[in-house]
């Protein structure tokens, strides 16, 4: 699976004012309202599904990175964005460093195979220095839609 099947560009966010976990998904939830992708009215079902997933475990998994994310009924296809934090921001993540790089998914419950391939699609990226370093800098949304559309067709960017 590559980042076009999902990532909404126009929700992607290259400098996210939030600095709570909390504050982080509802800006990024609130980014795939914007885009459409998201019914305005299941806003706050969605951000308390993920804030739920946060409560069984963090999803900042390290090296600065998070993929917060959830299976939510309102949705009828994966949907997904990116988010860089410049500030950073306490995931609470499993080497306790702060959060710079953020991938946000709501997917439906019945779709578990997209879901996984969007996890794994996005790891495998993210295990690439390169990737995430170029991710952190990238100042415009414009510059992180070229990042992932590089990564789509190169598979890794370096």
């Amino acid at each position: 699976m590559k980042f076009s099947d999902f990532v909404a560009t126009d929700a992607i966010r290259s400098d996210v004012e939030a600095g709570t976990k909390q504050g982080v998904i509802r800006e990024m939830a609130e980014a795939l309202v914007e885009a459409g992708k998201i019914a305005p009215a299941e806003l706050e079902g969605i951000v308390k599904a993920i804030m739920k997933r946060e409560d069984l475990g963090s999803t900042g998994i390290g090296r600065g990175v998070a993929v917060p994310h959830t299976k939510h009924p309102s949705v009828d296809r994966l949907v997904g964005t990116v988010a860089v934090s410049r500030k950073g921001i306490d995931f609470e993540s499993l080497d306790g460093e702060p959060v710079h790089l953020l991938f946000l998914l709501v997917s439906p419950p019945d779709r578990p195979g997209d879901h996984l391939r969007a996890l794994e699609n996005i790891s495998r990226q993210l295990r690439d220095d390169g990737f995430c370093r170029r991710l952190k800098a990238a100042t415009t949304p414009t510059d992180i839609e070229h990042l992932l559309e590089e990564a789509d067709s190169h598979g890794v960017v370096t």
